[in-house]
């Protein structure tokens, strides 16, 4: 969240509300579950950090002074290393993994039904990701991010499948 703060800022100064409006206007469906206070929570620690420096800024007659953020000299190098970095999510196991692990080796509860819970899942997912994507414009950055949703859910349903033939033909040998 702190470099995504840090590259909205760089285009130019601004305050908290505004950088939220932004942030849920690019990310579209998926920026609704974005927390209000998160966006000022953050510009706290980036400017704890010296990341980004405020200055009150006189409101308007009906509104009170804001507090406008600006980047600092170390904040535009973080989003410049930010971008010049590759990164990609590594292949944590994730807890479904351990999930399915543990099933099979304590024989407390069987593989297959631990994968069939996780698919309907999955499926619902899908279908919400799917939905959400075909409501937004063509060519929109958030259309694009769903798109990313919809293919890692797709990926995550073929390994089930795998994980489904293996497991039920463990079974079929004991």
């Amino acid at each position: 969240m702190q470099d995504v703060v840090l590259a909205l800022l760089a285009k130019e100064p601004t305050h908290g509300y505004e950088l939220r409006v932004r942030l849920r206007a690019a990310l579209g469906p998926l920026g609704e579950s974005l927390n209000a206070g998160q966006v000022y929570v953050t510009l706290g620690r980036l400017e704890k950090a010296v990341l980004v420096r405020s200055e009150r800024a006189a409101g308007l007659p009906d509104r009170p002074d804001r507090k406008v953020f600006a980047l600092t000299a170390a904040g535009q190098r973080r989003v410049a290393d930010w971008f010049a970095e590759v990164s990609w999510p590594k292949p944590d196991l994730a807890e479904f993994h351990l999930k399915l692990v543990a099933a099979a080796a304590a024989k407390v509860a069987d593989p297959l039904t631990v994968i069939d819970a996780q698919r309907r899942e999955l499926m619902r997912r899908l279908r919400e990701a799917q939905r959400a994507a075909l409501a937004e414009p063509d060519g929109s950055v958030a259309g694009l991010l769903l798109e990313g949703i919809v293919l890692r859910l797709r990926a995550d349903l073929r390994w089930l499948e795998a994980c489904e033939s293996t497991w039920a033909a463990r079974k079929e040998k004991s």
